[in-house]
């Protein structure tokens, strides 16, 4: 689809004359490339500081009429905007002088009803805002690529960036109508616990949400949940904050992969601090996990410090007696004060034993939906996330400079740098044993705005980007399609179209041109020719974030095409690049191959039942044959013998089937691939073998129980006794 009918399709019908006008500045640049074929292109002066100028025979090329046209509809979108925001800034007043004055008892589906219109007309703004930014950038692109002679994309990007349409930050209108949903609901805080806020438990559920769409998230959510204030007594509250957060670990990269294998108490420590500016106070945390088959679950403690005390305690230099004499002095309690050692203590002797340094710092604004001190659900969003190095490459590390985190004076070059191309959504809930979620909750997940990534981690994210000769193994989520740009434009060298893997379904890092440029052929529909598809969640609510089924294994496999295409193989696969093979070592958990090999001894042990019945069933029949001759006897010897008979296949069908899976499993195992690798149809084909050869056991007893029947009905009475 073109982005002039896209346009098209997603205006507002009533604003459609307020968008930006794409076919005009279209046909305008269509009619200078023509002007430049016929007469040439037009140099312009070097001393010329406006694209816009008039040449000096007055007359106005198509060219200059596409500037003019430019500057005009960026101050009618301009324009506009400011007018929407000014009716919804009045709305809003209005609203919440309604639920001010509303009395006790009262109905209060009207405001409701408004407030969802309120809500519906902001993201609409947004919507708006987005299409209209979307359509300049794409003809700027446009005019560009065909008037090669007078690029103008740089110069009009930057000025974009300057509109108040584009600066502006509206998410003061979300903070009032979070508060109004707020007092329509009736919602009432919880009871503070300081020991929970320090040391809580909680299932944690993690999901990307399209950039875009990260609005229209806020918006059901705060229907639910009110937005989490974090300093309420300061004005012109924002709905979001920004968090710091810098991971420590070691050379070897020893936290990381504890955390990417999940190995049991598996740790993460890392350094936080809320707001701008440099750092006041910070907190100090230790994530634990814990085997959630076990029973047992993760852990998140921390505990403050100064930032001035954050190196001397980094360096062992701060002790626990120091540490804790302060806390005194602050009038803690002894039992605050004995809860803070022992986590003071683990902490410091772990970065002392592991040689802990900081090593990537996480960057993030977010907005946090939760009834103050109630923790039963708590959901957060995470926007304009990055992720950096805190040690440059080309330049002294933080030890060297007896910093914890990177100087700020210090360039940041692409290479020690990735941003995340998507908002990170996290649905936390602590709720009694056999309670249910809210239904809210469901429909949020059920939207189709957001798509599970499963045990998704910042830190491991953006350690595998940025420090890929330290890391020995990556995350699955690498290979999906939507993160490569982001990933690759991190990448110490520039990208070529050369294989380098993932150990996955073989990703091929390079950029987005050369990828779409050496795509190999294939049918499309107009969904895959789309120029505005989107690579991570497109239009489906779900996201496989595992290797192609027709390339793994067997099972499941075959889902993508039906069983007669499978069968016959009238489908050519399609070909896909081939990555070259990971060859640092990846950990394999040894509980994999037992599971494997516990499976293959299960279907041996069922094999060895039925075989030692079929070879018992023989030996009977073999020795009652030889001791007794009657017709009638030996018609019941050859009946069991073909019962044996048809068992000893099933016996060795069995075996033969559990050694190939369970061949098949510890390649795939070994090589570490992702995909599936349960069987969906073998069990059904040996449960249809099994009930076949019961079958004909069944009828065969059956016949012969008939016969034996009639041979002993017909039979003629024995001759009386003579005198």
């Amino acid at each position: 689809m073109k982005f002039g009918k896209y346009l098209y399709d997603k205006a507002k019908p009533e604003w459609r004359t307020q968008y930006v006008d794409y076919k005009s500045l279209k046909d305008l640049i269509k009619e200078s490339a023509v002007e430049t074929e016929r007469n040439g292109p037009v140099a312009a002066s070097p001393r010329t500081t406006s694209l816009s100028v008039l040449r000096p025979n007055q007359r106005k090329t198509a060219d200059d009429r596409f500037f003019e046209r430019m500057d005009a509809e960026i101050r009618k979108v301009n324009d506009f905007t400011l007018r929407l925001v000014d009716t919804l800034r009045r709305d809003l007043k209005a609203l919440r002088e309604g639920v001010a004055a509303r009395k006790a008892g009262q109905p209060n589906d009207d405001l409701l009803r408004e407030a969802q219109r309120v809500g519906d007309q902001f993201l609409a703004l947004e919507k708006y805002v987005n299409l209209n930014y979307l359509g300049f950038h794409k003809i700027l692109k446009k005019h560009d690529k065909m008037i090669t002679w007078a690029p103008c994309q740089q110069f009009y990007v930057s000025h974009l960036h300057q509109q108040p349409w584009v600066q502006g930050n509206y998410s003061d209108l979300l903070v009032i109508l979070s508060n109004v949903y707020s007092v329509l609901r009736g919602d009432t805080s919880g009871v503070k616990n300081e020991d929970s806020a320090q040391g809580f438990v909680r299932s944690t559920t993690k999901y990307w949400v399209r950039t875009h769409d990260a609005s229209a998230v806020k918006h059901h959510i705060l229907q639910h949940l009110p937005v989490f204030q974090y300093e309420s007594e300061v004005e012109g509250q924002q709905d979001s904050q920004l968090i710091n957060s810098v991971y420590l670990d070691n050379s070897s990269m020893e936290l990381y992969h504890g955390r990417l294998d999940k190995r049991p108490n598996a740790i993460a420590i890392r350094i936080r601090w809320y707001g701008n500016g440099d750092p006041s106070t910070v907190f100090v945390e230790r994530k634990t996990h814990r085997e959630g088959w076990k029973g047992e679950e993760s852990v998140k403690e921390r505990f403050t410090l100064m930032e001035e005390k954050v190196v001397p305690f980094l360096e062992g230099e701060y002790t626990l007696e120091q540490a804790c004499a302060d806390l005194r002095a602050k009038g803690k309690s002894e039992g605050e004060v004995e809860k803070f050692s022992k986590l003071f203590v683990e902490i410091q002797q772990a970065v002392d034993s592991k040689q802990l340094r900081p090593m990537i710092r996480t960057q993030y604004m977010r907005t946090a939906f939760q009834i103050p001190f109630d923790a039963t659900v708590r959901v957060s969003l995470d926007t304009n996330l990055a992720m950096i190095k805190e040690n440059p490459d080309d330049g002294p590390t933080c030890t060297h400079l007896g910093r914890w985190y990177r100087d700020p004076t210090l360039p940041l070059p692409r290479t020690e740098v990735t941003r995340f191309p998507h908002a990170v959504l996290e649905v936390k809930l602590s709720l009694p044993e056999g309670v249910q979620a809210p239904t809210w909750v469901a429909e949020l997940l059920e939207s189709g705005y957001l798509t599970e990534v499963h045990k998704f981690s910042k830190f491991i994210h953006g350690s595998a980007t940025l420090l890929p000769d330290m890391v020995q193994a990556v995350p699955y989520w690498v290979d999906d399609e939507s993160i490569r740009p982001s990933m690759l434009a991190s990448a110490a060298n520039p990208p070529v179209p050369t294989p380098v893997a993932s150990t996955s379904n073989g990703i091929v890092a390079q950029p987005a041109e050369v990828l779409a440029r050496h795509k190999p052929r294939r049918r499309t529909t107009a969904t895959e020719d789309d120029e505005l598809s989107h690579p991570l969640l497109g239009d489906q609510p779900t996201l496989q974030l595992m290797a192609p089924r027709n390339e793994v294994g067997f099972g499941r496999g075959r889902d993508k095409k039906g069983w007669m295409d499978w069968w016959f193989n009238t489908r050519k696969p399609r070909k896909q690049p081939v990555a070259m093979a990971r060859s640092t070592p990846m950990r394999i958990e040894p509980k994999t191959f037992f599971a494997n090999e516990r499976t293959f001894l299960t279907w041996l042990h069922m094999a060895v039942t039925i075989g030692s019945i079929a070879s018992a069933l023989l030996g009977f029949a073999g020795t009652a044959s030889r001791s007794d001759v009657k017709p009638s006897k030996k018609a019941a010897d050859h009946l069991v013998e073909t019962i044996a008979l048809i068992l000893l296949p099933v016996a060795v069908l069995m075996v033969g089937y559990a050694m190939f899976v369970f061949v098949v499993r510890g390649r795939q195992i070994a090589r570490k691939q992702v995909g599936y690798i349960d069987d969906r149809f073998g069990p059904y084909g040996l449960a249809a073998v099994v009930t076949s050869a019961l079958t004909a056991i069944l009828v065969l007893s059956l016949v012969d129980f008939i016969e034996m029947l009639r041979n002993s009905s017909f039979a003629p009475a024995p001759a009386p006794a003579g005198f």
